[in-house]
């Protein structure tokens, strides 16, 4: 029951995260196209802590949650909102 109720919450973390970044790029894009393949990329990550999740016992949930929430903070870095503020600091 407990590795259900971790699998759960990590599952909500994930979805979560997931559903702001979506909103984050939505409303940072205007006009620009959608970065969908970010997003993918996000989800595949998602789906792979998950089910190393429910693979090792020893994994920690704050460890998942951890290595997600950095995972999720890589893949943010490298949409085209953030490289062109990044852009405009070094200028």
């Amino acid at each position: 029951m407990k590795k259900l109720m971790q699998t759960v919450l990590l599952v909500g973390f994930i979805v979560l995260t997931t559903a702001t970044f979506g909103f984050a790029q939505i409303s940072a894009t205007g006009e620009n196209p959608f970065p969908f393949f970010h997003l993918g990329c996000l989800i595949i990550g998602g789906l792979i802590i998950v089910s190393l999740k429910r693979k090792y016992d020893k994994l920690y949930l704050s460890e998942a949650i951890g290595s997600f929430a950095l995972y999720a903070i890589l893949i943010a870095l490298f949409t085209a909102p953030v490289v062109d503020v990044i852009k405009s600091l070094m200028i």
